[in-house]
This record gives structure tokens, C-alpha cells and sequence, in this order.
């Protein structure tokens, strides 16, 4: 009857001790898995924080970078309409008074330069006012694109239009207006040197809460693998990162290039 008693009372205890045993075991097992889980939160908070501070400073050096480039711009533009833009006027001047001191038959011969002086003019100060983000935003993102195709249009193609669907919606930044401008100035000079292209157009397609653009071209085209690292492209796709817009751009050999720019319409984004 003892020993049956300390047999039960051993079980007991060994039950006891392996409820025990469970029980701490468990609980070193929870304070190890919590551990793991607050260690894993504060390795991604770590991780997130230091990839929006890599995205910032990223935006930082290209606003920097934006800035600098519209600065230089603006005074190319200055120096165009200024400078040569004054030696040109003062070269078609004085050609215009040596050709009234010729006799007729040769005074024929003065036109065709003084023509090429009047059209060079009239293309430097087209050109200047393009480079200038204080006329661009004067005279309207519209207007801006409508003459910077016109000019181009006069260099080399047979066509080069703006069509606007939907109603316009003013930007509530302007400083986005320059960015964009610049975006599909930076295409439209790709197809002037590289696109043997004979016809361009830009579409402005306002939606309810976006701005659609797509602006093509009828040219060579490319193999958009070969240059997905050239510095115009990295450009364009920088500064639409900037005000949130997503670009893209198709191309294939001897099908032209499609440019298309998604920007929200009421951007929060402060540049």
C-alpha cells in the first residue's frame, strides 16, 4: 500500500515536472518567436528607412541636377536672343545697306542670303523663347509645345501637330508644366538627330483625374534594349519620377518611337 502510494505520488510528480518542463519550454519558445518578429519589424524599419533615404537623396540630386539644367537653359536662351540674336539683325542690317549701294542685276544675289539671315533670326529667337521657363510658362504648356512643333516643323518634317482631347485642366503646380515640357522636348530632339522621321504628333488627353500624353514619330526606330541605359532616356524617366508621372517608351526597328506619359492631374508632389 506505501509503495503503491510513492508509485503514485512519483507519476505525480513527473507529470507535474513535465507540465513544468512544457511550460517553460513554450514560454522560451513565445519569448524567442516574439524576439525573432521584433527583431525581423525593426530590420525592415531599418531597411525601409534607408531606402526612402536613398530615394530622397535620389530626387534631391535629380531636382538639383533639373534645376541646374533649366538655369542653363535660360541663360542659352538669353545669350540666343541677346547676343546672336543682335549679330544676326546687324548682319541682315548692314546686308541690307550694301544691297541698296549695287547696281540691279546685282542685288538678285544679296536675296538669298538675306533670307537665310531673316529665317536664322527668325529660328533663334523661336528657340531661345523655348529654352526659357519663364516664357514657356507665360505663354502656356500648349502654346510652348504648339511653337516648339511649329519650328521643328519648318527644320525638316512634313508634319508635326498637337491634338488636345477632353477638357484642359490647369496644373496646380507649375513647375510640372516645365518638367513635362521638357520631357517631350527632350523626344522631340531625339527624332530631330536620330529618327529620319517625316512626321510627328503629341496628343494631350485629359481624363477626369490624369493627363495622357503620347507623342510618335514615323522614323527609323531602335531596339529599346540597346539604349534602356542612354542618358536621354534616363532623363526623361528622372524627371517624370519626380512629379510622379509614369513614362513609357515602345519602339521596334523601322516602326518609329511611342512616347506615353501618365501624370496625375492633382499631384501632391511638391517640386
Amino acid at each position: 500500500m506505501v509503495q503503491t502510494s510513492e508509485r503514485i505520488a512519483s507519476t505525480a510528480s513527473e507529470r507535474y515536472l513535465l507540465i513544468y518542463m512544457i511550460a517553460v519550454l513554450a514560454i522560451v519558445t513565445t519569448l524567442v518567436i516574439i524576439f525573432f518578429v521584433v527583431f525581423l519589424k525593426r530590420k525592415n524599419k531599418l531597411l525601409l528607412d534607408k531606402i526612402k533615404q536613398q530615394q530622397a537623396f535620389e530626387e534631391e540630386i535629380t531636382l538639383a541636377q533639373t534645376e541646374t539644367q533649366e538655369q542653363t537653359l535660360k541663360n542659352i536662351g538669353w545669350e540666343l536672343h541677346d547676343n546672336v540674336g543682335q549679330l544676326l539683325s546687324f548682319a541682315n542690317m548692314q546686308l541690307s545697306i550694301l544691297k541698296m549701294q549695287v547696281t540691279d542685276d546685282l542685288k538678285d544675289k544679296f536675296q538669298d542670303t538675306t533670307d537665310a539671315l531673316r529665317e536664322s533670326l527668325s529660328e533663334v529667337r523661336a528657340l531661345s523663347k523655348t529654352l526659357n521657363n519663364e516664357v514657356v510658362l507665360n505663354i502656356g504648356f500648349e502654346k510652348s509645345i504648339t511653337n516648339e512643333l511649329n519650328r521643328l516643323k519648318k527644320m525638316k518634317f512634313t508634319s508635326a501637330k498637337l491634338k488636345i482631347i477632353g477638357d484642359k485642366v490647369g496644373f496646380t503646380n507649375r513647375k510640372h508644366e516645365i518638367i513635362i515640357f521638357r520631357i517631350l522636348q527632350e523626344f522631340l530632339s531625339n527624332s530631330v538627330k536620330y529618327s529620319e522621321a517625316k512626321n510627328l504628333s503629341i496628343i494631350l488627353d485629359y481624363k477626369s483625374d490624369t493627363l495622357l500624353i503620347t507623342a510618335q514619330d514615323d522614323g527609323v526606330g531602335f531596339n529599346i534594349g540597346d539604349i534602356e541605359n542612354g542618358s536621354g532616356l534616363i532623363n526623361m524617366k528622372s524627371r517624370a519620377d519626380l512629379i510622379n508621372a509614369e513614362l513609357d517608351i515602345v519602339s521596334k526597328p523601322n516602326n518609329g518611337v511611342i512616347l506615353t506619359l501618365n501624370y496625375p492631374l492633382f499631384n501632391s508632389v511638391n517640386v
